[in-house]
Formats: structure tokens, C-alpha cells, sequence
């Protein structure tokens, strides 16, 4: 079976753990930060636990919605997560996403890594998507 291909981005925060943790998965502040491709967050809807769900529609400026849901597999509060990632449009290319956090003195290290991508096309896409989440995220804290 050949690898599917997958992402790695890193970025260093400047506020703890806790609080990335907390505006990764608190509705509320994810609308605030979250806006790849200029998208806005219209929907969003976060089960923190496994087995738990989240759903997200974001609206692009053309007014294109992308809905996306998932499952979580691996909650541990502050550290780490793993949840599947499918968009509605296409739910047959589900793939993972791990996000963890590593404190670093006043700032925290996250790493995103997404994983089986559909393809090489799919995995170019959303590097530029999360890269502009993790811009928007960094702005959110400085």
C-alpha cells in the first residue's frame, strides 16, 4: 500500500497552552481567529471528547460554503488532539488531523499535522488554508 501523502506545520504562539487549546476548540473564539482564504465561520459546533463530533461551515467573500466534520479520536486537554477531517462534499476522503502543543516559557509550540490525504492536489490545498489558520491564530494573540 503506498503512503498517502500528509502535511506538517509548526508555529510558535506566544500565549500557553492552555489558552491555544482553549481558541482551538471554544466556538466562540474560533469565529474571532479562523479565516482561511477570507472565509468567515458560520457554524461552528465542538463535542470535546472521543467519540465526540465538531462541525464547521465556513463562508467564503463569493458566498461558497465549505462544510467540514469529523470525529475526535485522542482528547487530551491542553496537549493534543486527533479527529477526522471530511468535508461534506466529499465524505469518501476523510483524513486526520493532530494538533499538539508543546509549552516553550511564555509561548507554546504547535504543531499541525494532517494525514491521508486524497491526494497530492487535496494536501497543497489545505497547506494553504491551515498556513492561513495558523497566521490567523498567531494574530489572535499578539
Amino acid at each position: 500500500m503506498s503512503a498517502r501523502p500528509s502535511l506538517t506545520l509548526q508555529r510558535h504562539i506566544k500565549a500557553p497552552p492552555e489558552k491555544v487549546f482553549n481558541a482551538w476548540t471554544d466556538p466562540q473564539q474560533i469565529v474571532k481567529w479562523l479565516h482561511p482564504g477570507g472565509c468567515d465561520v458560520v457554524l461552528s459546533e465542538m463535542e470535546l471528547k472521543v467519540g465526540g463530533r465538531f462541525h464547521m461551515v465556513m463562508r467564503a467573500p463569493d458566498g461558497e460554503e465549505h462544510d467540514v466534520s469529523g470525529v475526535f479520536r485522542e482528547v487530551a486537554i491542553n496537549e493534543k488532539l486527533v479527529y477526522s477531517w471530511a468535508f461534506r462534499s466529499t465524505p469518501e476522503r476523510e483524513s486526520v488531523v493532530t494538533f499538539s502543543l508543546k509549552a516553550d516559557g511564555e509561548g507554546t509550540w504547535l504543531t499541525l499535522t494532517h494525514e491521508q490525504f486524497f491526494d497530492e492536489a487535496a494536501r497543497d490545498a489545505h497547506r494553504g488554508g491551515w498556513t492561513e489558520a495558523l497566521d490567523g491564530l498567531e494574530r489572535y494573540f499578539s
